[in-house]
């Protein structure tokens, strides 16, 4: 499987939230042209720059980085517009227990302050 580079992963994710390339050019203070030899990997990206484009994509600097093809996104319509729903399917299954194990710790957790919280209204 192919990692995508930096200027594809920007990419990506700046056409799920439907911002243009004008758009983010103008955030960073570049021409599009610039912008665009970036996203397609001609020009290097600055940290600095990285740092801008991840706030307005509404990220940190490494989730950027750290975004990859495993994942799948699908964009569904809901009351408040567009929602993004993250699906990682490649868990292995000591990773799921672990985490059925925390939900069923977090459950117990929630049960028992419901308890002190009903104590505390009576």
């Amino acid at each position: 499987m192919e990692t995508l580079n930096i200027g594809t992963k920007i990419k990506k994710l700046r056409e799920l939230k439907n911002l243009t390339q004008e758009h983010m050019a103008s955030v960073i203070g570049v021409t599009q042209s610039a912008y665009s030899r970036m996203e397609m990997g001609d020009t290097e990206i600055t940290y600095s720059k990285l740092e801008r484009i991840a706030g307005e994509l509404g990220m940190k600097p490494e989730e950027v980085i750290a975004f990859n093809e495993s994942m799948v996104f699908n964009v569904m319509h809901n009351q408040t517009g567009n929602g993004l729903i993250i699906q990682h399917n490649h868990l292995s299954s000591e990773e799921r227990d672990l985490y059925r194990a925390q939900i069923e710790v977090l459950k117990e957790e929630v049960s028992y302050l419901k308890k002190i919280i009903d104590s505390l209204i009576k």
